[in-house]
């Protein structure tokens, strides 16, 4: 822990933390993890029948840009090198996103979205500790990565079926517009996954990436514990 402190507290440390701060407040000050533009709002709301491909569009255009599923994935693959491990985990987090996604709002499963959203905050942090092996020293054993992964995948899922439910979609074409819209979301992963991949394909080329990967997981956790704490001041003050 001493050590961890020591690393943690340089200049270096504290200018990717500061910088980290003031971006991820200029995302939350006026939208929550799962929120969508007035514009895609109002487009869900007053859609009735069955329109695929437009929903195809909107769940890939939420998970492009929704920075706290794209945390997640960028600390899961942080350390993974080869496309099979790849493979692995991703598909882990998408079964876990697609079945609470389906499931929540089928059968109209909801909660604070607040909460949620904490929570996938909290699976930012989890695994920004786990890549500076912070459970192996605290506990002596290292957890299952992959359980954490295919859970967290639960949660971020759950997180968008609340969000859709309160949006009201109309019940005609309600399934297989769900369904497009989950493809929609797969496709985005897809997408956003290949962009990080290929930012860290050129840091990995670099020399100073070991030297600055536990200072980008500290930044990333610093970014999980902001966002825990942001969610948590909207469900107390709501």
């Amino acid at each position: 822990m001493n050590d961890f402190l020591k690393r943690s507290l340089n200049s270096n440390n504290l200018f990717i933390l500061m910088g980290l701060i003031t971006t991820l407040f200029a995302f939350t000050v006026d939208a929550g993890a799962h929120g969508v533009t007035a514009g895609d709002k109002g487009y869900i709301q007053e859609s009735s029948g069955t329109m695929l491909i437009p929903f195809i569009y909107l769940g890939a255009k939420h998970m492009v840009t929704g920075y706290d599923h794209l945390l997640f994935l960028f600390g899961v693959i942080f350390f993974l090198y080869r496309l099979k491990d790849i493979s692995i985990y991703v598909t882990l987090f998408a079964v876990g996103h697609s079945v609470t996604l389906l499931s929540g709002v089928l059968m109209n499963i909801s909660v604070s979205a607040y909460l949620i959203d904490a929570i996938i905050g909290f699976s930012i942090v989890y695994k920004a500790l786990d890549n500076m092996g912070a459970y192996q020293r605290w506990f002596g054993f290292q957890p299952s990565t992959k359980i954490a992964t295919l859970v967290f995948g639960l949660f971020h899922g759950f997180g968008l079926a609340t969000k859709i439910l309160e949006y009201k979609i109309s019940p005609d074409g309600l399934i297989p517009n769900l369904f497009a819209f989950n493809i929609g979301v797969e496709l985005g992963q897809l997408i956003a996954l290949g962009a990080i991949l290929i930012a860290m394909g050129f840091w990995r080329r670099s020399t100073d990436f070991m030297r600055h990967a536990y200072n980008a997981n500290v930044a990333l956790m610093a970014g999980g514990f902001i966002f825990v704490g942001y969610q948590m001041t909207g469900f107390f003050v709501s």
